[in-house]
Order: C-alpha cells, then sequence, then structure tokens
C-alpha cells in the first residue's frame, strides 16, 4: 500500500468512526483530503475495495472499512504510552480488593462507553479465612467466600433438602472451621476423596458442592453491558439480543477471556477473529495485569468495530497499569495462577 492509499484509507476510517455512515469522496476531499479530487478518490477508493480494505453496502453508497482496515489501522499506530485517566487508588483491605477490581471494570465503562470487563484470577493458591452461608427466601442461600487477601466471592445457592435458617448458618460456621487458612487447592483436593459418611455430606451434599464449585470457579465483572445498544451497528435486536446474553454466560465469556490473558500488552481482537459467534460484530480490546511479574488476569472492553481503536487502546493499557501497580501494594499474598 503506498502513500496515498494509506492516507485515503485512514481518512476513511477516522470519518466513519465519527459518523458510523458510509462514507462518500467528496466527504473525503472537502474535510480531509483537500489536495485531492474527488475523482481521485474515488479511484483509490476503488483499488482499496479491490485489496479487501473497503465495502460497499449498496451499489449508490459511499464505503466502509472492512475488519482487515481496522487490523491496518490498529497496527500502523505504535503501542499505546503509559498515560491517561487513572481510576481510583486501592482502597484499604477493609473495602475489599473485589470492590476495586469491581471498580476497575466500572471505569473501563464509564471513560470508553463500551462494556467494560474484568476477569479476577483463579482462587488455587489462596487461603480462605471466612464462609458464610445467609438464608434467603425459599430454598436459596447465599454464599460468601472471604480470602486472607480481602478478596469477596458471593454466589446463590440452593439449599436441597430444605434446611431451617438456624441450620444454614451453622453449617458456614462449619465450613470456616474446616477450610480456616486452607488453600483453595487443598480443599478442592480434599474433595475429591469427601468421605460419603461425613455427616455435613449427608446432610446438604448438594450445598457443599455448589461451594466448591464457587472456589473452582473466577469471578467476571461486567459493567456497562447496556452501552452495546448506543451504537447504531447494534440495530439488530436478534443479533443484539445473543450478544448481550453471551455477557450474562458469564462462565463462558470467562473461558473466552481467559484464553487471551498473555503477556504481550494490549490485545485487538476485531470482527471475524473473535472465537465466539455472537461477537463477531464486535472489537474486543484486551490486556493483562501483572502480579510478582505473572500475568494474573485480563481486563478490558467489548463494543463495536467501528471504535477509534488508540484512545480505547491508551485507555485499556492504562488501567492494566494501574491494576498491576495497584496490586504490587497489597501486603497479603494474593492467589497466582494456575
Amino acid at each position: 500500500m503506498d502513500a496515498r492509499h494509506r492516507e485515503v484509507l485512514i481518512a476513511i476510517i477516522r470519518e466513519y468512526v465519527d459518523t458510523a455512515e458510509p462514507v462518500g469522496s467528496r466527504a473525503l476531499s472537502k474535510r480531509y483530503l483537500p489536495n485531492l479530487s474527488p475523482a481521485t478518490i474515488r479511484n483509490v477508493m476503488a483499488d482499496l475495495e479491490e485489496m479487501g480494505y473497503l465495502a460497499q453496502p449498496h451499489t449508490s453508497a459511499g464505503r466502509v472499512p472492512t475488519d482487515k482496515a481496522y487490523r491496518f489501522y490498529v497496527e500502523s499506530f505504535p503501542p499505546p504510552s503509559p498515560q491517561g485517566a487513572r481510576p481510583e487508588t486501592l482502597p484499604a483491605r477493609r473495602s475489599g480488593i473485589d470492590g476495586f477490581m469491581e471498580r476497575a471494570s466500572a471505569h473501563l465503562s464509564s471513560a470508553t462507553r463500551l462494556t467494560g470487563l474484568l476477569l479476577a484470577p483463579p482462587l488455587k493458591h489462596t487461603r480462605i479465612a471466612r464462609v458464610d452461608l445467609i438464608p434467603l427466601e425459599g430454598d436459596r442461600a447465599l454464599a460468601v467466600v472471604v480470602t486472607d487477601a480481602g478478596w469477596l466471592t458471593v454466589r446463590a445457592v440452593t439449599v436441597d433438602p430444605p434446611l431451617r435458617e438456624n441450620e444454614i448458618r451453622e453449617m458456614g460456621r462449619e465450613l470456616t472451621r474446616r477450610f480456616r487458612d486452607r488453600t483453595v487447592e487443598d480443599i478442592l483436593d480434599a474433595a475429591q476423596r469427601r468421605d460419603p459418611l461425613d455427616p455435613l455430606s449427608a446432610r446438604a451434599g448438594g450445598v457443599l458442592d455448589q461451594v466448591y464449585a464457587l472456589l473452582s470457579g473466577r469471578t467476571l465483572y461486567v459493567s456497562g453491558a447496556m452501552n452495546i445498544l448506543d451504537h447504531p451497528e447494534f440495530g439488530d435486536l436478534e443479533s443484539t439480543r445473543a450478544l448481550l446474553r453471551m455477557f450474562e454466560q458469564k462462565q463462558r465469556l470467562a473461558d473466552l477471556l481467559a484464553s487471551m490473558a498473555d503477556d504481550q500488552g494490549v490485545r485487538v481482537t476485531i470482527g471475524e477473529e473473535n472465537r465466539a459467534a455472537e461477537m463477531r460484530d464486535c472489537t474486543v480490546i484486551t490486556a493483562s495485569y501483572m502480579y510478582r511479574d505473572q500475568v494474573l488476569g485480563i481486563l478490558g472492553v467489548v463494543g463495536p468495530r467501528r471504535l477509534p481503536y488508540p484512545e480505547i487502546m491508551s485507555v485499556v493499557d492504562e488501567t492494566a497499569r494501574h491494576v498491576t501497580d495497584a496490586l504490587s501494594r497489597v501486603r497479603q499474598d494474593l492467589y497466582l495462577p494456575s
């Protein structure tokens, strides 16, 4: 691609990002390339379409960028520099590290007006401080697991067979006695050798299974899921509904994010590059955060392919740097990835 083709392509991308409308040659000549005539621009646009960088939605319409164009655009810029808006500092331990992570996800959403994601680390190597079971209405209870590093993990569980409120609370106290100061890895290993004659297992084995599942899972924070509706690309109700359903399928989304976690800085996954069919109209921009030189988790945003990539990449990169820096100041040992 020569300099003129590159100049026209970048101008088309910037105009399309601003307007969400197919771009014509006259608009480019007037706003970006006054030194080129509309006829010359049309010839260059035809070349770019033939090369796979542009598409024409309708015969009489202007052009729109393809995934290939966005990939070229992303790779045309240097990596993000460490600057930009920073989320708040890490709260005191009594506020909980999970609160900080949730606010980091919310910061990504508010700073970019996209959907913010943050995948917490696996709990494998952390130690448990307390387990609470809080009765809810009907046959439900709230399982609350607190680690010695201040991490709080919460999930509703089903109590079957039904138990009285005092029995549910006593079960939580019994789990605390059994799990306190033990690593999650040890607890899950012991669960594989569970004594079938254990009174707690006999009385509420189903609740135990759900608590073990909670310990083996990972927390995914999703902020601003409805922001996706603010973008005209998601006007098709059926495809948008499928995307929003995926945001609710947190285990599947967590697995997808985990597969993207590495230490290569900011990663941009555009359109058809996404493994999940529901996200083929989206761009996912992610960055890993670290703890003691190891990848601990991943955060990022989901939005349309039509994005101001340099700005969004900078926000994601700076947020990951800040989370890494904040976690380095935590006194307790955090869990390390498996």
